[in-house]
């Protein structure tokens, strides 16, 4: 096999699945882990594929993400590779669901169950965590971009990933798109509990968690945003990570 991994979270999960030594390229927003993909020949980013690049690495397998690489970039290399895989979880099960596929069409069935098996018990820690702590929900503004200001949709992954944790994302009511854009003016904010604001893909910093504490008067916090967007293996430190995180919204 030579797989081709156009998204980040995808690589890991490649890489944690004992699957390195047939990765033989990666764009350059896959950095973890970072031992195993220094190596790795880079062909661009999630949205600036090298096509030449990704062609000359002869893929037996392309995998891809529907929200993370564009189409026609996808479809100038369907002839060029032997497989594309796409990905496009939306729920925390859809990510079960996707370990298990890897582990399957990539033959390592063994390492996908343990990977599988600490999701399940990560994730009831979590849940246990929010019962028995009494952690009501939170309605949360999350942010994911700034000029324009910009949100996540309640069909997300990411917001899939909050309601894990009692956390219920707020978006505009006519809202179609999965990322909208927001009207900062138009936020109820009394309804609002907290705004989280995400490491990525805008690199939200302490000073801008700052300034909407005072824009908004609400509770404003930074979130590690591979810990609440990113698929894979990573999703079972997300589990705990949330549950930390929760513990800073008491």
């Amino acid at each position: 096999m030579r797989l081709v991994s156009l998204v980040p979270s995808l690589t890991e999960l490649v890489c944690e699945l004992g699957l390195t030594e047939h990765l033989v390229g990666r764009t350059g927003y896959c950095i973890h882990p970072a031992d195993q993909v220094k190596d790795i020949a880079k062909v661009g980013g999630t949205k600036t594929v090298n096509l030449k690049k990704v062609r000359a690495l002869q893929p037996t397998h392309l995998i891809v993400n529907v929200d993370e690489n564009e189409k026609p970039t996808i479809d100038a290399l369907r002839d060029d590779v032997g497989e594309v895989v796409v990905t496009h979880p939306q729920s925390v099960d859809d990510n079960r669901a996707l370990i298990l596929e890897f582990g399957q069409k990539f033959a390592c069935e063994e390492q996908a169950a343990a990977w599988v098996k600490r999701f399940d018990d990560e994730r009831a820690q979590l849940h246990d965590w929010v019962v028995m702590r009494g952690a009501g929900p939170k309605r949360v503004l999350y942010l994911i971009w700034q000029d324009p200001w910009m949100t996540v949709g309640p069909q997300t992954f990411i917001s899939a990933m909050l309601r894990e944790a009692g956390m219920h994302t707020w978006s505009p009511a006519d809202a179609t798109a999965r990322y909208p854009e927001i009207d900062m003016d138009q936020v109820p904010w009394a309804q609002i509990d907290a705004v989280l604001l995400s490491t990525e893909p805008f690199n939200f910093l302490p000073q801008h968690v700052a300034e909407m504490q005072v824009r908004s008067r609400c509770p404003s916090l930074l979130i590690d945003g591979e810990m609440t967007s990113w698929y894979g293996t990573r999703v079972v430190q997300g589990f705990s990570y949330l549950r930390n995180f929760r513990e800073q919204m008491r």
